[in-house]
């Protein structure tokens, strides 16, 4: 027996209003054959309408069942649902329901678009059907160009684009004038004869006359069923057949182009809105980016500074640890222990080191400098480098000569216009000193070499000319690579002990000093970064707001999209790509304003610079594109699950 192509049986759709059921289909018994013309007429709210809704299965019977092609549609999903709806059916609304940001035949194209056809093929079936129409001059038009009667047939070639066995037209004729409303009839006939099954929803009982059988319904009621004149004439009508597009990883790319195309187009068509929507992602990229290129900065000068003083040292001082007040009655320090730890395998080089202050004079010229007394080895276990002349050396130290080396700023002040202080002699607290070199210039402001002007002599000198003592303030020991701080440490405690009977000294390392650095940096980072990452989170809600006020503003383009074959994945990918291109643009924002920021902190900043790191940028990149998945998805839900007879109907 052959099964009918459209069948409902004991039909009824039912809408609950507060506290009461209104029934609008009643019971209802259909069955249309292929080929067929059928016009349903009505009332406005007979129940027309939403008989049509069913029949293109924009809809669902609340009770009874549909078939299609002998399928009952309640056991489809709703991507089976939208596969029948863009590959069997084709609508053509009343008010055409073209997307306004598409022309003619990118309208007419959207169906083939979802159904996985190449766009070669899509551009010569959309030229053709709409040359067909009379509209070969027009494929490049918006709607807003195109008069009413244009416009309903760019809504038909739409519905025949990918084959439209079954053509369902609302009032087609409503918004039309008499000529192209006779002009929209003569095309539904011509579709008749060519096999389509056409239905017409119609109030207008001339319009029903086109068809070989009127449907009257009057409340829910399916009130009569008769044949009209044409009924006599032979169609024969097209079967159901699938448009077997098999769907390539193209034709995916396709579908994923024009989501991004019509992301593009809605962040365009509300720029500030759009903008203001990116401020939170901006400002919270911006912060991470800039505190971690700040942090970074900071600890590169640090521990740039803390290499200047040797890569590995461990600096040996009286008492038993940092701020002991004690530290000044212990005398245990002496050349005695700068002697044998210089012996020891992991010693690359030793120095013994007194400080005090006083007054250098040259001539006219006097200020405070700090008065480092230092061994011959210092120069090397600090890293100081050279500008010009040299340093003192071991014989020196042993005859306690009156030498000094002067740090470039202290060479500066005392030796204004440039001339060659190497040789000259200065008085440093009533004792006089000859220059033998200047320390090559730092601009960093960390240990010491900030406004404090600086000078070096021989320890011996600086204890009997300057101090009158013969303690030791501090030794410093330059490990050799291959040694450890940790395993240096343990040598030296050992050592030590044993020669003063006790542990009366502390260590400072270098070593330990840069993981102080490390930690403080990295907690000031994580902080401060903290705080950019609330930024982020308020600017993920803020995307997610204005995604759900889009999505309530674009309801009808949903419906139109769902009603000629959009899947779920599809409006989904859509409203997913807007959120990640808002993310991803703002925290392309983000970075620049950044790097904006260090540009600016360069020209008042000079002791060290931003370093911006690389993984930084690509971490906030990939943060902006999980933001805009993440608060994107339920927008995008909401969007890919809305009924399109209620997306359809809303304003």
């Amino acid at each position: 027996m052959k099964k009918a192509l459209l069948r409902l049986k004991g039909v009824w759709r039912e809408y609950a209003t507060g506290d009461h059921v209104v029934s609008a289909l009643r019971d209802v018994d259909l069955t249309i054959e292929a080929g067929e013309m059928v016009a349903i007429i009505g009332p406005s709210g007979s129940g027309k309408s939403t008989l049509m809704n069913i029949l293109g299965c924009l809809d669902k019977p609340t009770r009874g069942t549909y078939e299609v092609a002998g399928r009952d549609v309640a056991e489809l999903t709703p991507d089976e649902l939208a596969s029948l709806r863009r590959e069997h059916f084709g609508f053509i609304f009343q008010r055409y329901h073209l997307l306004a940001d598409l022309n003619a035949q990118g309208n007419v194209e959207v169906p083939a678009v979802y159904a996985g056809w190449s766009r070669r093929k899509r551009h010569e079936r959309s030229a053709a059907l709409l040359n067909r129409l009379g509209l070969a001059d027009r494929l490049a038009h918006h709607p807003n160009q195109l008069s009413g009667g244009q416009q309903q047939r760019v809504s038909v070639a739409r519905a025949l684009m990918n084959g439209g066995e079954v053509i369902l037209a609302d009032e087609p004729t409503g918004a039309l004038d008499s000529k192209s409303g006779a002009e929209m009839l003569r095309i539904l006939d011509e579709l008749s004869a060519d096999g389509h099954t056409v239905i017409l929803v119609t109030h207008d009982s001339k319009v029903a006359a086109h068809a070989r059988r009127i449907i009257e319904i009057s409340d829910g009621v399916i009130v009569s069923d008769r044949p009209t004149e044409k009924a006599t004439e032979p169609r024969e009508g097209r079967p159901l057949s699938a448009v077997n597009v098999k769907e390539s990883w193209l034709a995916g790319l396709d579908r994923l182009s024009e989501a991004l195309r019509m992301a593009l187009a809605a962040m365009n068509a509300h720029r500030l809105r759009t903008f203001l929507t990116m401020l939170g992602i901006i400002i919270g990229i911006a912060s991470v980016v800039s505190i971690v290129a700040l942090g970074d900065g900071s600890k590169k000068a640090i521990l740039g500074e803390i290499a200047t003083i040797g890569s590995n040292t461990i600096t040996v001082y009286p008492g038993r640890g940092a701020g002991d007040t004690r530290a000044t009655e212990i005398h245990t320090l002496n050349l005695d222990d700068v002697a044998a730890l210089s012996t020891q395998v992991y010693a690359d080089s030793v120095t013994p080191a007194v400080t005090t202050s006083g007054l250098i004079r040259r001539g006219r010229i006097s200020t405070t400098v700090v008065v480092n007394g230092v061994g011959d080895q210092s120069f090397r276990v600090r890293g100081v480098k050279m500008a010009k002349g040299r340093v003192f050396g071991p014989d020196s130290v042993s005859r306690y000569a009156q030498e000094v080396v002067l740090d470039d700023a202290t060479a500066r002040k005392m030796f204004p216009g440039g001339e060659d202080p190497i040789g000259k002699i200065v008085i440093i607290a009533g004792v006089p000193f000859s220059v033998l070199g200047v320390t090559a210039r730092s601009d960093n402001a960390f240990f010491g070499a900030g406004d404090e002007l600086m000078v070096w002599a021989p320890h011996t000198t600086v204890n009997a000319r300057l101090l009158h003592a013969a303690d030791l303030h501090s030794v410093t020991v330059r490990l050799t690579d291959v040694v450890s701080t940790e395993v240096a440490e343990g040598a030296m405690t050992r050592l030590l002990s044993l020669r003063h009977g006790a542990q009366d000294f502390y260590f400072v390392s270098s070593d330990s000093v840069r993981r102080t650095v490390e930690t403080v940096t990295l907690m000031l980072s994580l902080l401060i970064g903290a705080i950019g990452g609330i930024s982020l989170m308020v600017g993920g809600l803020g995307v997610m707001n204005i995604m759900l006020v889009s999505v309530s503003e674009r309801t009808r383009e949903i419906g139109v999209r769902t009603a000629i074959g959009a899947r779920r994945s599809d409006i989904m990918s859509q409203f997913i790509i807007e959120a990640i291109l808002v993310c991803l643009i703002g925290g392309t924002l983000g970075v620049g304003l950044a790097l904006g920021i260090g540009v600016i902190f360069a020209q008042f900043v000079k002791q060290f610079q931003m370093v911006y790191s690389p993984t930084s940028i690509i971490a906030a990149f990939a943060v902006s594109s999980l933001i805009g998945l993440v608060f994107g998805w339920l927008p995008a839900r909401n969007a890919a699950r809305l009924d399109p007879v209620d997306a359809l109907s809303r304003e």
